[in-house]
């Protein structure tokens, strides 16, 4: 990969074993990024680029106007997501063990013990979160398995800063951000279906793509939501 700039605009250039030159402005930040066919120069992306740049310019500055939450402190008030629904963090302090509990599809009851830190807090919620993740992937994976005709031989859930989901291709194994438990499902299925999909086709090639629209038409859809989404403090993209 290398970089061309077009005035204040700097943009990775991949090449690829592809048919067609691919453009994509992606969040947080809006990098661009072109995947292009092997034979073609550095100038016919260059003016490739020039052609595109209101385009470019437009979903720069959606990605510039995107909501974002401050660091959370786990404090009674806040605003925490599960599955895209907002809820109300409701911290209540006891003598007991710690759980989490959804309470009229508006607060999310945190029950810590009493003198518990940021970070005591802040572990209880997240773990609750990956054992929710945990509990919707199972019946998701078996399903498109059976439509994709692909198997995955593991799946795991940790925090990535970069994407929402990875895979190795040589163990058939899927990685899932832990991030995906506060988006609605079907972004969640997206991912699944993208990193398995993956697991047939390295790259974001046409061949990829041709994947994508034959097993999930609306996948277009789905990558807009989850990339429109509540970003967190952190940079999450993909």
């Amino acid at each position: 990969m290398h970089q061309i700039t077009l005035g204040n605009i700097s943009i990775d250039v991949v090449r690829k074993d592809i048919k067609n030159l691919h453009l994509g402005v992606y969040p947080p930040n809006g990098r661009v990024r072109i995947a292009s066919p092997l034979k073609i120069d550095d100038e016919a992306v260059r003016l490739f680029a020039i052609s595109k740049m209101a385009w470019i310019k437009k979903h720069q500055l959606n990605f510039e106007a995107q909501q974002r939450q401050s660091e959370r402190q786990f404090v009674s008030g806040e605003s925490h997501y599960y599955k895209g629904r907002r809820y109300l963090l409701n911290v209540i302090y006891h003598n007991a063990a710690s759980k989490v509990e959804i309470r009229n599809k508006i607060y999310i009851d945190l029950y810590v013990r009493v003198g518990s830190t940021l970070e005591q807090r802040e572990k209880v919620l997240t773990e609750w979160y990956r054992k929710q993740l945990k509990g919707q992937i199972p019946a998701l994976i078996d399903k498109w398995q059976k439509i994709i005709g692909i198997k995955v031989n593991d799946w795991g859930i940790k925090k990535m800063k970069t994407k929402w989901g990875t895979c190795t291709i040589a163990s058939n194994r899927i990685w899932l951000n832990l991030e995906l438990a506060k988006k609605p499902q079907h972004c969640l299925e997206y991912i699944i279906v993208h990193e398995m999909i993956h697991l047939i086709e390295r790259n974001h090639s046409d061949r990829f793509v041709a994947y994508m629209n034959k097993f999930m038409p609306q996948w277009h859809l789905y990558k807009e939501e989850l990339n429109r989404s509540m970003l967190s403090h952190e940079i999450w993209s993909y």
